[in-house]
């Protein structure tokens, strides 16, 4: 596939244009930052009619498009202002998906959030682990953003049957290097309960876009993307003991399980994450 990633040259956008690349696709990068080479245009994706200029063609490097992964924007609350992170995130979402449609793109990937999920867990979740299944609870003006994204996805595949938009609600991106937090993190596991000892490997990240746009079927679904461990030694029944003992559990914990569910995702896109802290 010919597949525009916007956000390409951020922490998870590299190692997405890296993966889909080394699956034979043909990648192109979009982004506010980045260097000269032959698949990146500088871009500020709160211009409509740059987008729509870019998903047509951007000198002659291609003449349409298969598919648009969706990953730049102001990445947590607190980095810029409410009405700037707002303004930014919801113009550039609007944009890329109603620019993709215009330009007959039937297939988009995007980077939704695990924080819809109701981070930070200051107030208990209704049950463990958590999944997809119970109302999206923004606690920021970033995280309300990821609602607005996510239900306009659903109105826009309503008017269009043939197309697939995908919201993969990311946990914490690391990579190698944020492991040296490790040891902290295992010192006291509080440091992380914010997100539910909750983490994705860039990799793993990578590998679930290529999944998404591998076996996403027309529609909207939404999917919770994490690795299939914590990020710290104790087991999780343990945590979920300790620090949500009034928590419903929906089965039994194995092991260091993830609290973050990724059950629908190895259900329908065939998503199995590869790597591992403990492997680093």
């Amino acid at each position: 596939m010919r597949v525009v990633v916007t956000g390409g040259n951020g922490k998870l956008g590299r190692e997405v244009v890296r993966g889909l690349s080394d699956a034979g696709h043909s990648v192109f990068v979009l982004d506010a930052v980045g260097g000269r080479s032959d698949n990146f245009t500088r871009i500020d994706l709160t211009n409509y009619g740059s987008v729509v200029d870019a998903f047509s063609s951007v000198n002659d490097r291609y003449d349409s498009l298969d598919a648009v992964v969706h990953l730049a924007a102001i990445p947590a609350g607190g980095l810029e202002t409410d009405s700037a992170t707002f303004f930014n995130n919801m113009n550039s979402t609007f944009n890329v998906f109603q620019a993709a449609r215009r330009a007959g793109i039937k297939r988009i990937v995007y980077a939704s959030s695990e924080t819809l999920l109701g981070i930070p867990f200051e107030i208990d979740p209704p049950y463990l682990p958590v999944d997809e299944d119970y109302p999206s609870r923004p606690e920021s003006m970033y995280s309300v953003v990821k609602h607005l994204e996510e239900e306009l996805a659903g109105k826009l595949v309503r008017w269009d049957p043939k197309l697939s938009i995908t919201g993969l609600r990311f946990s914490n991106v690391l990579d190698a290097s944020d492991y040296e937090n490790q040891p902290k993190w295992e010192a006291d596991p509080k440091l992380r309960i914010w997100n539910l000892w909750g983490y994705i490997d860039t990799r793993d990240g990578a590998l679930a876009v290529l999944r998404a746009l591998e076996n996403a079927k027309p529609g909207f679904e939404t999917f919770v993307i994490a690795n299939a461990d914590s990020v710290v030694g104790k087991p999780s029944a343990e945590l979920a003991a300790e620090y949500f003992p009034k928590v419903e559990l929906k089965r039994p914990l194995e092991g260091n399980e993830t609290l973050l569910s990724i059950e629908k995702a190895r259900r329908l896109l065939k998503f199995e994450p590869q790597h591992s802290w403990r492997a680093s």
